[in-house]
């Protein structure tokens, strides 16, 4: 279905976005009109133009729009953008983009920062938060005039009051001076052990003080009468005076009663507290931030998960790795010694020694040094080699000792609301954070301050939960989430602050999501619809397609073979259609079920896995198959197989003889068949870099081979042309005008930057006599802009270049350039180009371990049959591959299952089921049981 530019003309742009002949990329002039206030579901194979349209042209085009409605002062300091190349657009809105990019590595940034709630809780804690004193308990309070007034007049008619300051002197010679000075400041007498004292007197000799008791002067005596406003001026005005003579202390004293002191300093049990500031509560500015890691939460030393690798093992049986050798043991020998006195059993599990038990072991008692006294002897004798090589063995990032690893200034832990500090908070899960706030009760004074801050917070609590992140902690840091996580925080920090009238577009929201999670993220893009927002969003999911209004299909084939308008319309209408989109959904085409479940004879055992969330998983990994992990988001994946057995695997491979894999974790025990894995390969999420000089040819290292080539013919050689001429990287071969970019910018100020084909060399890059030479009628330019399918049979000569050239045809890259710039490919592209790399290095007699960290990122349902038919080439090869995924046609597939659940967070890192597929489907209670039905 394709809409010409003389339909568009007669919608109305109020009711549509009409996008009219659009170039971008590979779109081929096309026309399209978006529904307002609807979802639109844009779809089709993976680099068939979706990005190009949403992204690339549509949004683009709205930041462009905005941009260009501020002043031209302001542009000066906003990013140019260029004119997308389309005819027109009519109606857009103001847009907000979330695109598909994995988690950035700043170490400051986190769930908190990124969602703005470490924000809004420093403002809450900053304005009603209450400091109690860390020795007795106590709220700490800065009294006021006021404070001191209405405590006088709340005693009985009649009560005799004296107001009264402190005078602190060291010895005679000093009180004798500072009598006279208070003296001449009309000041009279002055009080020690209640009784008063003249000074006249005291300067004449007649009376002495002495040192060992506290001296007052007095300010004013004062009978309470409170039907008399006078008196409450009065009182008033002698408070202001005792305090600043007192340097702002005061006494009270009740005759025949209490004597009762008041501070208008902020202290507290000989503690002077800082009173909190919004900048208090922020570890990322210096006042915030702990002293001793800068607010990072880690410092550099001794790991205490390298020193003891495995807590399963007792110290007899070497728990502490640094003594676990004959020579280094009879550090152990004092502890051995007294034991029984000690009552410190040395036979069982580190993991079950009590914390004082470990605090012993670490700190040292009597003769017993402890390991903490070990390393700072070890650090005293790094003249040493063997001490500096121990040293650098066992030292890490640890959580600071300071701040706990909260990353907060130390006093900010004593400001709390309800019992909790901030640092509680943000160590709290956000399922637990809702009800926390739910049940929050405030003064009326406080909750007239913190009203629309508690609102905040609680909105986008609540967006995260509803985006399946309930599991995060606030001080979860953005580097450790993965892309889909990541995606998705930005998403519910966009709806933070819910708009009317926008256009969100997202790109892939679900990746990463487990289907039950799906369901709880359609509802919210329904949700936003509702609140009278268009919702355009690029995606493959089944779940997300059925919810749409309107659908549309990118087409019908990927890179030049696509960028048309294939369909529009209803999920049930495209059902009848006869799209690649489709014929998965209706049946006509299907990744079909394995005709047999492979068997194995080797496999790699992880026993005690105990990072993060993971609760002591052991787990069987079948060798030469198909193993997928999976489980709701936030169960613990990732973690168990990129953060635990990935590291844990090449530790072993570094040093095979070693059973207990060490490294920067809790450690496991990695047995099993591990002789039968010579390698291992970790395809993360990623992203391919975006540089305009990156392209299929040198990712792939294909241009080494190409350029030697064209060295060897015989007008190169006749130059002296190297292999370095035929690159337009190098100043041997690039033009000398653009230098390899093949076009040139022309800085138009705050307009946006317009970009010109360059006068020298056309676009080509190369100097033009390198473009002279010529291997087998073809120039280095040309052979740059040939497709994969093309290159392969114009060097089906040559093996190196073929067999790399084939994998990238095996994931469906059969279409692209092999000079086509990296940052023109679309996400599925990407994700492919990274998959054909690595399957050209399972070309070896090698057995390989391939772990791959959700690779149907980006992929259309036939791209996913394409790298599915990729895995099993891989397995048939004699590798193994581990798939984290939620894809259920990868899940369907796969030999063995790995299932870790039953929730995310702190409800998730346990094992809830392991075997085949067909077991699975007969677990009642498993959310992946739930949903793999369905296709089985």
């Amino acid at each position: 279905m394709q809409f010409h530019s003389l339909d568009l003309d007669h919608l109305n742009p109020k009711d549509f976005v009409i996008i009219k002949g659009a170039q971008t990329h590979n779109l081929k002039k096309v026309n399209v009109a978006i529904p307002r206030n609807q979802l639109v579901v844009v779809t089709g194979l993976s680099g068939s133009g979706k990005s190009s349209l949403v992204l690339d042209t549509l949004f683009v085009e709205a930041q462009r729009m905005y941009i260009e409605s501020v002043s031209a002062y302001a542009r000066q300091f906003l990013g140019k953008m260029e004119k997308p190349p389309v005819d027109a657009i009519q109606g857009l809105s103001p847009a907000i983009a979330i695109r598909q990019n994995v988690a950035n590595k700043n170490p400051r940034s986190t769930v908190g920062t990124l969602t703005e709630l470490c924000d809004y809780l420093g403002l809450l804690y900053g304005r009603i938060g209450t400091t109690y004193s860390p020795i007795s308990g106590r709220p700490v309070k800065k009294d006021s005039v006021s404070d001191v007034v209405d405590y006088i007049q709340q005693q009985p008619d009649g009560t005799k009051v004296w107001i009264l300051y402190p005078i602190l002197v060291a010895d005679q010679a000093t009180l004798t001076k500072k009598l006279k000075v208070e003296q001449g400041k009309g000041f009279t007498r002055v009080m020690q052990g209640n009784q008063l004292f003249w000074i006249e007197e005291l300067l004449a000799g007649n009376t002495f003080l002495s040192l060992d008791q506290p001296i007052y002067g007095l300010v004013d005596r004062i009978i309470v009468t409170k039907d008399d406003q006078t008196y409450s001026y009065r009182i008033a005005d002698s408070v202001q005076i005792a305090f600043f003579e007192g340097i702002g202390h005061l006494v009270v004293v009740l005759i025949g009663g209490e004597q009762k002191k008041f501070s208008d300093r902020f202290e507290l049990d000989g503690i002077t507290f800082t009173l909190p500031t919004v900048s208090f509560f922020s570890f990322n500015t210096p006042h915030g931030a702990c002293k001793s890691c800068s607010g990072l939460g880690q410092l550099i030393g001794i790991d205490p998960y390298k020193v003891v690798p495995n807590p399963a093992l007792s110290l007899v049986e070497g728990a502490i790795a640094p003594w676990s050798g004959p020579i280094m043991r009879k550090w152990l020998a004092p502890l051995f010694a007294a034991h029984e006195a000690l009552h410190f059993p040395i036979d069982i599990p580190y993991s079950h020694l009590t914390p004082d038990q470990q605090k012993l072991l670490w700190q040292g008692h009597g003769d017993f040094i402890g390991i903490d006294r070990f390393f700072e002897f070890c650090a005293a004798q790094t003249d040493k080699i063997q001490y500096r090589v121990l040293l650098s063995r066992y030292r890490g990032k640890t959580t600071c000792l300071a701040c706990q690893g909260s990353r907060l200034r130390a006093d900010a832990h004593y400001i709390k609301i309800h019992n909790h500090s901030m640092v509680d908070l943000l160590l709290m899960p956000i399922h637990d954070l809702i009800p926390f706030f739910d049940r929050l009760s405030l003064t009326p004074r406080q909750a007239a301050i913190s009203q629309r801050i508690v609102v905040e917070i609680k909105n986008r609590l609540h967006y995260i939960a509803q985006v399946g992140l309930a599991y995060l902690t606030l001080s979860r840091p953005i580097a450790t989430l993965s892309g889909g996580e990541h995606q998705r925080i930005k998403l519910a920090t966009a709806l933070g602050s819910p708009l009317f009238g926008t256009m969100y577009i997202l790109d892939e929201p679900t990746i990463g999501l487990h289907p039950r999670d799906t369901d709880q993220l359609v509802a919210l893009l329904l949700n936003l619809r509702n609140q009278g927002n268009t919702v355009v969003v690029v995606e493959h999911e089944e779940l997300v397609m059925r919810a749409a209004d309107t659908l549309i299909e990118i087409g019908p084939q990927a890179g030049s073979g696509g960028g048309t308008l294939v369909f529009q319309g209803s999920f049930q209408s495209l059902q009848q259609a006869t799209t690649h989109t489709a014929q998965y959904l209706n049946g006509m085409a299907t990744i079909p079920l394995p005709s047999h479940r492979r068997s194995w004879s080797h496999a790699v055992h992880i026993q005690n896995a105990t990072l993060h969330n993971l609760q002591q998983v052991s787990v069987t990994i079948p060798l030469n198959v198909l193993t997928v992990v999976t489980g709701v988001s936030g169960s613990g994946k990732s973690t168990l197989i990129k953060d635990v057995l990935y590291p844990a695997l090449i530790q072993y491979l570094t040093k095979p003889s070693a059973l207990v894999a060490q490294s920067a974790l809790p450690s496991i025990l990695l047995g099993g068949d591990l002789a039968a894995i010579q390698g291992v390969e970790l395809v993360h999420q990623n992203p391919l870099g975006k540089s305009s000089r990156s392209n299929p040819a040198t990712y792939l290292a294909l241009y080494d081979p190409i350029r030697d080539l064209f060295a060897q013919t015989t007008t190169a050689r006749s130059r002296h042309y190297q292999s370095g001429h035929f690159s337009f990287n190098s100043e041997k071969g690039q033009c000398p005008d653009c230098r390899g970019e093949g076009q040139q910018k022309i800085d138009m100020q705050f307009m946006a930057d317009i970009y010109l084909p360059c006068g020298r060399c056309k676009g080509s890059r190369f100097k033009a006599e390198i473009a002279e030479v010529t291997y087998f009628g073809q120039t280095i330019v040309q052979v740059l802009s040939m497709t994969v399918d093309e290159a392969l049979l114009f060097f089906s000569d040559q093996p190196l270049i073929v067999h790399k050239l084939k994998g990238l045809q095996k994931v469906g890259l059969g279409y692209i350039q092999l000079g086509q710039s990296s940052s023109s490919l679309s996400g599925g592209e990407a994700q492919r180009l990274k998959l054909a790399y690595y399957l050209e290095k399972a070309l070896t007699d090698q057995s390989i371990l391939f772990i791959f960290d959700e690779p149907t990122t980006g992929l259309h349902m036939h791209d996913v049959a394409q790298f599915l038919q990729a895995i099993h080439a891989l397995i048939g090869q004699g590798h193994t591959a581990l798939v984290i995924e939620h894809h259920i046609d990868v899940i369907k597939s796969a030999d063995w299952l790995i299932d870790l659940g039953p929730d995310g967070g702190q409800q998730g890192g346990k094992v809830v089921f392991t075997g085949r597929p067909e077991a699975l489907i007969q677990q009642n209670d498993n959310h992946t049981a739930r949903y793999l039905k369905q296709k089985m």
